[in-house]
């Protein structure tokens, strides 16, 4: 084992709380559900960006480049200024959703470029305007312009011209799990010297003022010598930590309290409140911080003068050793940076040792780098996220005792208490966790850290999270909504990793995830097939726009939607479910009924998306694709004819077994002989079960061979759904003929939009009717693995769709992998998809290798779009570049389980040096 390996292991056997401390504080804290208390709901204007300096948060902390323990008690971060703003920058500015014209969106460059899975080893890197930074431009210019129009960026201001800004890089290392070494280094990347002032600043969360008996904490100025300062930090429940800094700084103390008197014009409990130290600095108050040097709230104040093409380092040093050490005569001494940089350097080294024994040796430098960031991105991406329901419903006057209760979101969830550091999609944009995103996110996650995907599949499936009624939370603007049913997916899916590479999968784990699991099943299954047909609603399902009408709203026409998408996420999580059970009933007899009971529920709803009514069922033989079915209270029923990621997802379940269980459990084999003998009708328009494959294989499938190749015809068709950077959203198709219906004299139209929405359907903030999604692509390439384990090479389509170039499916999913990579990957020009037409993006070295991780990408050009630091399930393509680079066709037909994303060996023996 590698260094990193090791403590990856002393975390897992709690030998040693290397995870304690990390990038556990979010980027954005202001504007989020938990801390809005208004009566209409609007959190993005109750509590705004410009408030957030003066008003101390209820729930949570926010930051740029901080850290905080894993209870989020004890927080730092950077703050910094460069003379000129109105505001310190303490945190990441960006538009609320009703500022801007494609909804919310962050207006700062900001990179992750390393981490280790503990966090021994960070790296971000901020950009920093030298003029002032263009808040009212951005604001006012955003608002005139319309949802056909682009976003208008911060490198459209003009702000970065001549390169008058500041790279400032921080790095994070572990000597130990509570000793953490920060060094700080600021580039002038400007022709000319310039002044920045850096504060970096430790703080306390607060929760004295929200919580009865809760005492105060301290940040006091302890010790000083010609060399160094330190600040000591006393929490009840916390214990002590110090804060070492050079001695040419300034320490600055303050509380981290309300400033009510500008908010709110009440007074002050005391003179020294949360913007202190913009006080101090911008406004020139010296009264604003506290001369006595104490506070909960503290900052190292640095002016740096720094040449055009110079750099400055600041170090700090932050652990739980006192600051004087006795010496034998009884004297002291200082060592706060003694071994500074050699542990720095090391960790750095443990780092790049660490992902060489992961990455691939097939893999190019640059592919190397992207997966590298994307990984990057994912462990940054990691945040406290603390939000007891119940209190905040009871302090809104909501409560299940209470007579005079108010609706209010999230109204049924009071049981949820959520206390623990979770994978967000994006710290900025989305720092609240969503259910469906997390299942991507653990994709990737686990090639670096399996136990943390572990733990983070499990913790959805806690009581305290999970309903009662088996309902697993959506996000924190609605728990209640649709989220798709991936969550079993994920989990046998890191089953089979882990087990591939320990030789032995945790049973105890799949188990206790099989049994909440089933929970959710049953409350799909009870909630959300309105007929009891086996066909399935499911609202939204987290495609937005994606179809004719709003999928969460009742519909203008009345009646209601059957889903292709919802059936088939049923259909997916009953393989899935088969799966698990099939997987447990090898060692466990208990689980053989229930192998069973998924295997018939999968036939029923499978048969249904081809049998039910055949002349107004999800299936359109004409076009050779699946569409929603539009059921109108007349009895009339209506397909809509939109092709998009919605038909295209009942290829995605598809599942290939090896028949291990049939085998060893003849008894079963029996059984579900019997059940399919006697119900013929089940197997006439699916792939049939009883049919087997390279080595003996059954396939479960909703399509039959057939089928098959009728979806993957239009899928593989570069005028439909393939572009040139992967699968779009919605078919090109739809550019040239765009689906419109009339309802009440009112026009749906769905058309498609290779870019950012042109409505303002679920805030306009992202779009599915063209851009490419990577978790949709990856689910199909999942599903293009499991077809080419059960066919072979006796499966061949041509791809692109017209060319007369024949490729298996295996060949196929990895030009879809290709295609995907191409979106990141520098071409022979050296310009990246991602970057659009941004010159400087393109072309500056010290730009074009930072990499952003969007949420998704422009159906024809490859340009990242909306989110841009959504690396959570964007970083999927960490595990593409992977997959292909150590599997190889002849694994998958050999093995079967490799086309799971795992492998026949573990990583560190499909890597060699780099």
């Amino acid at each position: 084992m590698n260094a990193e390996e090791l403590r990856l292991e002393a975390s897992r056997t709690k030998e040693s709380p290397w995870k304690k401390w990390g990038p556990y504080l979010s980027e954005r804290q202001w504007g989020t559900v938990r801390e809005d208390a208004s009566e209409s709901g609007d959190a993005w204007n109750y509590f705004t960006h410009d408030q957030a300096r003066s008003r101390a948060y209820r729930w949570g902390e926010d930051g740029i480049a901080g850290i905080s323990d894993d209870k989020q008690q004890l927080c730092f971060a950077l703050a910094m200024w460069n003379g000129h703003d109105p505001i310190l920058k303490e945190r990441l500015f960006g538009l609320t959703n009703s500022e801007s014209n494609h909804g919310e969106d962050v207006k700062e460059y900001y990179y992750y470029l390393d981490s280790t899975p503990t966090h021994s080893y960070m790296k971000y890197l901020y950009k920093y305007p030298q003029a002032a930074f263009p808040y009212d431009d951005l604001v006012t210019t955003s608002r005139r312009r319309t949802r056909q129009e682009m976003e208008y960026e911060l490198i459209d201001t003009g702000v970065f011209a001549e390169n008058r800004y500041f790279d400032v890089v921080v790095e994070y290392a572990k000597q130990n799990p509570e000793d953490l070494l920060i060094e700080i280094t600021v580039h002038n990347r400007g022709p000319e010297s310039a002044t920045i002032h850096l504060l970096p600043t430790l703080w306390f969360r607060n929760e004295w003022s929200w919580k009865p008996g809760r005492m105060r904490p301290r940040l006091d100025a302890i010790s000083a010598t010609s060399e160094m300062q330190c600040v000591k930090a006393s929490d009840a429940e916390l214990g002590e930590r110090y804060l070492y800094c050079s001695s040419s700084a300034n320490l600055l103390f303050t509380e981290n309290e309300t400033n009510n008197e500008r908010l709110f014009g009440t007074p002050n409990r005391t003179p020294f409140v949360k913007d202190g130290f913009h006080n101090f600095l911008i406004h020139q108050q010296t009264e604003a911080v506290n001369p006595q040097r104490t506070g909960t709230k503290c900052a190292a104040h640095f002016q740096l003068t720094i040449a055009a093409g110079g750099s400055e380092k600041i170090p700090l040093r932050l652990n739980d050793v006192s600051p004087l050490v006795p010496k034998r005569n009884g004297s002291t001494k200082t060592a706060w940076n003694s071994d500074f940089d050699t542990t720095l350097q090391t960790r750095r080294d443990e780092a790049d040792e660490f992902y060489r024994s992961i990455t691939p040796a097939k893999l190019s430098d640059d592919e190397a780098r992207v997966m590298r960031q994307a990984l990057a991105g994912m462990m940054w991406s990691k945040q406290f996220y603390h939000y007891d329901v119940d209190k905040w419903l009871n302090e809104r006057g909501s409560g299940p005792f209470n007579p005079a209760s108010k609706a209010t979101r999230n109204e049924h969830w009071h049981h949820m208490y959520n206390g623990d550091v979770i994978s967000m999609p994006d710290k900025w944009e989305y720092p609240w966790y969503a259910a469906w995103d997390l299942a991507f996110h653990v994709v990737a996650l686990t090639l670096v850290d399996a136990d943390f995907g572990k733990e983070q599949l499990k913790l959805m499936l806690r009581e305290r999270y999970m309903h009662p009624n088996g309902q697993i939370p959506a996000y924190e603007w609605n728990f209640g909504d649709v989220n798709p049913p991936v969550h079993a997916w994920s989990t046998i899916f890191t089953y089979r990793l882990e087990k591939a590479q320990r030789g032995d999968g945790d049973k105890d784990w799949l188990k206790s995830c099989f049994q909440k699991l089933l929970l959710n099943f049953t409350w799909w299954v009870n909630r959300k097939d309105r007929s009891g047909k086996n066909v399935f609603e499911g609202g939204f399902l987290g495609l937005d726009n994606i179809g004719v009408f709003d999928r969460s709203a009742p519909l203008p026409t009345g009646g209601y939607l059957e889903q292709a998408d919802g059936t088939a996420w049923m259909a997916l999580f009953c393989q899935n479910m088969l799966e698990i059970a099939s997987e447990l009933a090898l060692t466990d007899p208990d689980y053989e009924d229930m192998a069973l009971k998924f295997s018939e529920h999968f036939m029923w709803i499978a048969s249904s998306m081809g049998h039910l009514g055949q002349e107004t069922g999800m299936w359109d033989e004409e076009d050779g694709f699946y569409y929603d079915v539009l059921r109108l209270p007349s009895g009339e029923a209506k397909r809509l004819k939109v092709r998009s990621m919605v038909g295209l997802l009942p290829l995605c379940a598809a599942t290939c077994f090896d028949g291990e269980l049939m085998r060893s459990r003849p008894a079963i084999a029996k059984r579900l002989q019997w059940f399919l003998e006697a119900r013929p009708g089940l197997r006439q328009s699916i792939h049939d079960p009883l049919k087997t494959g390279v080595n003996g294989r059954r396939l479960t499938s909703i399509l039959d061979e057939n089928r098959l190749r009728r979806v993957l015809t239009k899928m593989l068709d570069e005028n439909e759904f393939l572009s040139p950077y992967g699968l779009r959203s919605l078919s090109r198709f739809h550019a040239d003929h765009p689906y419109v219906m009339h309802v009440d004299g009112h026009e749906y139209r769905v058309g498609y939009l290779p870019a950012e929405s042109d409505t303002g359907m679920f805030g306009g903030n992202s779009n599915w009717r063209g851009p490419i999604w990577m978790p949709m692509n990856a689910l199909v390439i999942r599903a293009l693995l499991q077809y080419f384990s059960f066919y072979g090479d006796s499966f061949k389509i041509e791809c692109p769709t017209g060319s007369g170039n024949l490729m298996n499916l295996y060949e196929v999913a990895e030009e879809i992998s290709r295609r995907l990579s191409n979106i990141f990957l520098a071409d022979a020009e050296g310009k990246r998809a991602v970057f659009g037409g941004v010159p400087v993006f393109q072309t500056d070295p010290e730009w074009r290798d930072h990499l952003l991780f969007y949420e998704y990408f422009h159906g024809d050009n490859g340009a990242g779009l909306g989110a841009s630091h959504q690396t959570g399930w964007t970083g999927v393509i960490a595990r593409s570049l992977h997959l292909f680079a150590t599997m190889t066709p002849e694994q998958v037909l050999a093995g079967g389980k490799n086309s799971y994303f795992t492998a026949d060996k573990p990583p560190q023996e499909l890597a060699s040096s780099r």
